[in-house]
C-alpha cells in the first residue's frame, strides 16, 4: 500500500531572531506525517527531511518547540551542508536554522573524501564543528571491524568550515590501529582547501655522494596569488635550503626554484643554484617570456638531482605572432657544464632578433615575404688566438651580422593534376667580426636565388575507406655567387631530413648558404585506414654542381650527390607506433640511422629507441654513438605500478643510466619508491647512485586520489 503523501510546512523563526536578521528566514519541513501536540509542538514523523539555508536534514521523526525554536531529532540523522559536508548521526538537538546543537554517534565526511567519527558533534554558529573523541581517516571503513589503513585519534577535533582547517588535540597517528606517534596539537588542511600555510608531506632521499637525508617542505602562502615553501634537506654531508616562490598577476606569472648549500663535498665553499622563468601577456599582442638558470659549480646541479642536462640557458625574448607577421627580440646567455669546455672561449652571449611579414600582391598573385634578423654573439675571452695547442682557433671572437630576405612564392596548378612551386628573391648579408685576426672585420653581399618545384600528387581510394597517396616531387634551385669568408659559430650542426629536402640552404643558420645549382628528387607514400592502420614512407636525395666542403661526413650531404633519405612511420590500431629515418650512401653504409618506438596498452607503455652515429671530427665526435634507451611503466593492478628506463651505450659497451620505480596507491595514502643510476663520469660529476622514497596521505588537500584506487570490502 503507497505511503501518505507528503505535507510542506513553512515555520517562522522565532521573534527574538527576527531583530537579527535583515529578513525573515523560513524552513521547510517535509514528511509523511505531521501534527501539533497540545503543548504546540510540532511534530513530523517517517521520512523527514528539512531544509534551512541550504543546509538538508534527513530523519526519522523531528520536534520542532516554537516555545525555544528547538530541534529534537530521532536518527539515523543525515544532515548535508552544501555539496562539501555530509553528518551522519544517531540523535540530536539543533535550533530552527540547524546552525548550532549537538549530534550524538556522528560521522562527518568532508568533499567525499575524508570522514571523521565522533562521540558527539557540537555545531557553533553553523561554522564550527566540534568533534569529540575522533577517529579521522581517508581510507575505506569496512563494517567488519577491521581497522582503516592509517587514522588519527584525538581527544577533539574542531573543523572551521570557512577557513576549511582542523585542529586536532592531543592527536595520535596509527597504522592498523598500532599507534606510530603523538602530537598534542596539529592542524591539517581540509580536503577542499587548496592553498594552505603548513607542512606538505615530507620525502628521503638517498645517494651514495650524499647519504640518506630527509626533506621537510613547509609552505608558506603569502596571499591569494603568492606563495614560498622552504624545504630543508638535511642529511649526514648536506645541509640544504631549497626554497620555490611562486606568483600569478593578472597577465602573467613567475616561478623561482633554488637552493642553498653547505656540505663535506667542497667543505667551507657555499653552494647552490637559481632557475626562474615567466610568462607575461603584453598591450597589442606581444608576449614576454624568461628563464633564468645559474649555479654555483659545474658538479652541484647533477649531485643533488635538479638537473641533468649538460648546458644552462638563461633568456628572455619578447614576440609577437600574427596571421601574416612575426617578431622577436631575444637575449641569452649560455653557460657550459661540461668539464671540458672553457666557457670564456664559447660564444655565450647572443642577441638575435627577427622580424618576418607575408604581403599577397594583388598585381602578380601568390605571396611575398619579407625577413630581417639580426644577430651577435660574443665571448667573454678578450685573446686573439688559443697559442700553440690549436691552429686558427681564437678565444675570443665576437660576431655581429645582419641578414634580409625577400622572397616571392606563387603556386600553379595544371589541369593534369601537376602542381608547380615557383620561387624568387634576393638576400643580403652583413658580418662584423673583431678579435679574430684570421678574418677580416667586415664582409657582405647580396645573393639572388631562384628555385621551381614539381609536384604530382596521385590519390587512390580502397574499400573500407582506405587511402593511398602517391607524390613524386622534384626541384631544381640556384643561388648565386661564392660563400663569404666568414667563420662558422652557428651552422655547426646539419641535419638532413624530410622536412628540408626542398630547402634552398640547408644549413640551419644564415651564416652558412648553399650555393650554385642545387636540385633534389624525392617520393612521398601514404596508406591511412580508418581502422588505424596508417603508413608513412619519404625517400630522397640531393644532386649539386659543386660539392659544398662545409658538409661533414656524417650529414650525408657531402659530395655532387648526398646520400639517400628514408622516413618511414606506421601507426597501428593496438597503440603501436614506430618512426624511423636514415641517411645511407649507394654501398648501403649508414652514416645517421633513428628508430623510435611507443606502445601504448590497456595498463601501460613500453617506449624505446636506438641511434646511430658515425664518428665525426667536424662535429667533435671522436667515435661513433650507438644508444638504446627504454622506458617503460606497468599497472600491476588498479593499486600497484612499476616503471623503469635504461640506456645503454652499445659502443663503449656499458650502461649510461638506469632507474626503477614502483609506487602503491589507493583512496588513502600514496607510496613511492624509486631507485636510478648514473654511470657517466668526468673531472666534475662522479657515478652516482640515488634512492627515493615518499608517502603521501590523501584527503587533507584538494587533490584527491582517483576513483581507481577504491577499495572493496571483502564479504
Amino acid at each position: 500500500m503507497l505511503r501518505c503523501l507528503f505535507i510542506v510546512l513553512t515555520l517562522a523563526l522565532p521573534a527574538s531572531l527576527h531583530a537579527q536578521q535583515d529578513a525573515q528566514a523560513a524552513a521547510i519541513l517535509i514528511a509523511d506525517e505531521v501534527f501539533i501536540e497540545s503543548d504546540r509542538t510540532l511534530v513530523a514523523r517517517g521520512n523527514v527531511e528539512a531544509f534551512q539555508d541550504g543546509t538538508r536534514l534527513q530523519a526519522k521523526s523531528v520536534r520542532y518547540s516554537q516555545a525555544d525554536g528547538s530541534l529534537i531529532i530521532e536518527g539515523p540523522i543525515t544532515l548535508t551542508e552544501g555539496s562539501e559536508t555530509l553528518i551522519f548521526a544517531d540523535a540530536g538537538q539543533l535550533d530552527a536554522d540547524m546552525r548550532n546543537g549537538i549530534l550524538t554517534g556522528a560521522r562527518m565526511i568532508l568533499n567525499q573524501q575524508l570522514q571523521l567519527a565522533a562521540a558527539q558533534v557540537h555545531r557553533v554558529e553553523g561554522r564550527y564543528s566540534q568533534l569529540s573523541k575522533v577517529s579521522a581517516t581517508s581510507c575505506r571503513v569496512c563494517n567488519d571491524g577491521s581497522a582503516p589503513l592509517w587514522q588519527i585519534r584525538a581527544q577533539r577535533v574542531i573543523h572551521d568550515r570557512l577557513e576549511d582547517q582542523l585542529y586536532f588535540d592531543q592527536a595520535q597517528f596509527r597504522i592498523l590501529n598500532v599507534p606510530v606517534f603523538y602530537i598534542p596539537r596539529l592542524r591539517l588542511p581540509g580536503p577542499g582547501l587548496e592553498r594552505a600555510t603548513g607542512f606538505l608531506v615530507p620525502s628521503t632521499r638517498t645517494t651514495s655522494q650524499l647519504g640518506t637525508g630527509l626533506k621537510v617542505p613547509y609552505f608558506i602562502k603569502l596571499g591569494d596569488h603568492r606563495d614560498l615553501t622552504l624545504t630543508p634537506y638535511l642529511s649526514s654531508v648536506t645541509r640544504t635550503l631549497e626554497f620555490r616562490y611562486r606568483q600569478a598577476f593578472r597577465r602573467g606569472r613567475i616561478t623561482f626554484d633554488g637552493a642553498l648549500t653547505r656540505d663535506d663535498q667542497r667543505p667551507g665553499k657555499r653552494r647552490g643554484y637559481l632557475f626562474g622563468r615567466g610568462h607575461f601577456d603584453l598591450e597589442r599582442d606581444f608576449k614576454l617570456d624568461f628563464d633564468i638558470e645559474t649555479t654555483t659549480d659545474r658538479a652541484y646541479l647533477n649531485e643533488y638531482g635538479y638537473f641533468v642536462e649538460d648546458r644552462l640557458e638563461s633568456q628572455i625574448t619578447a614576440s609577437r605572432a600574427r596571421r601574416d607577421e612575426f617578431v622577436r627580440a631575444s637575449f641569452y646567455n649560455f653557460e657550459s657544464l661540461r668539464a671540458d669546455d672553457i666557457n670564456d672561449n664559447l660564444p655565450t652571449v647572443v642577441l638575435d632578433g627577427e622580424y618576418e611579414r607575408r604581403i599577397f600582391p594583388e598585381t602578380t598573385g601568390g605571396e611575398l615575404r619579407l625577413r630581417l634578423q639580426a644577430h651577435a654573439h660574443r665571448r667573454n675571452s678578450d685573446r686573439d688566438s688559443d697559442g700553440p695547442d690549436t691552429d686558427l682557433v681564437t678565444d675570443g671572437r665576437d660576431v655581429a651580422r645582419l641578414h634580409g630576405q625577400a622572397d616571392w612564392r606563387r603556386r600553379f596548378t595544371f589541369n593534369n593534376g601537376l602542381v608547380a612551386d615557383l620561387r624568387t628573391g634576393v638576400s643580403f648579408n652583413f658580418f662584423d667580426i673583431t678579435q679574430d685576426a684570421s678574418f677580416a672585420q667586415n664582409h657582405s653581399d647580396i645573393v639572388p636565388v631562384a628555385a621551381l618545384a614539381l609536384r604530382y600528387p596521385m590519390l587512390r581510394r580502397e574499400g573500407a575507406g582506405v587511402t593511398q597517396f602517391l607524390e613524386p616531387i622534384a626541384q631544381i634551385g640556384w643561388t648565386r655567387g661564392r660563400r663569404l669568408n666568414v667563420p662558422n659559430d652557428e651552422s655547426t650542426r646539419v641535419e638532413f631530413d624530410e622536412g628540408n629536402l626542398l630547402s634552398l640552404s640547408r644549413f640551419p643558420r644564415p651564416d652558412r648558404r648553399e650555393r650554385g645549382t642545387v636540385a633534389a628528387v624525392g617520393l612521398n607514400w601514404s596508406r591511412i585506414n580508418p581502422q588505424g592502420w596508417d603508413s608513412h614512407i619519404s625517400v630522397g636525395q640531393v644532386f649539386r654542381s659543386d660539392s659544398d666542403p662545409d658538409f661533414s661526413a656524417t650529414t650525408g650531404l657531402g659530395g655532387v650527390s648526398s646520400n639517400i633519405l628514408l622516413a618511414a612511420q606506421i601507426v597501428t590500431p593496438n597503440g603501436l607506433s614506430l618512426s624511423g629515418r636514415s641517411l645511407f650512401d649507394k654501398n648501403f653504409r649508414f652514416a645517421k640511422a633513428e628508430v623510435r618506438g611507443n606502445w601504448g596498452f590497456s595498463r601501460g607503455s613500453l617506449a624505446g629507441s636506438y641511434i646511430w652515429l658515425d664518428d665525426d671530427a667536424a662535429e667533435e665526435r671522436a667515435e661513433a654513438v650507438s644508444e638504446i634507451l627504454l622506458a617503460g611503466r606497468y599497472e600491476i593492478n588498479n593499486n600497484w605500478e612499476v616503471k623503469a628506463d635504461w640506456r645503454f651505450n652499445v659502443a663503449d659497451d656499458r650502461a649510461a643510466t638506469a632507474g626503477l620505480g614502483i609506487s602503491y596507491n589507493n583512496e588513502c595514502v600514496g607510496v613511492d619508491l624509486s631507485v636510478a643510476r648514473s654511470y657517466s663520469s668526468s673531472t666534475a660529476v662522479e657515478p652516482t647512485t640515488s634512492l627515493g622514497f615518499n608517502v603521501g596521505l590523501r584527503g587533507f588537500s584538494a587533490k584527491a586520489g582517483n576513483q581507481k584506487y577504491n577499495r572493496s570490502c571483502k564479504r
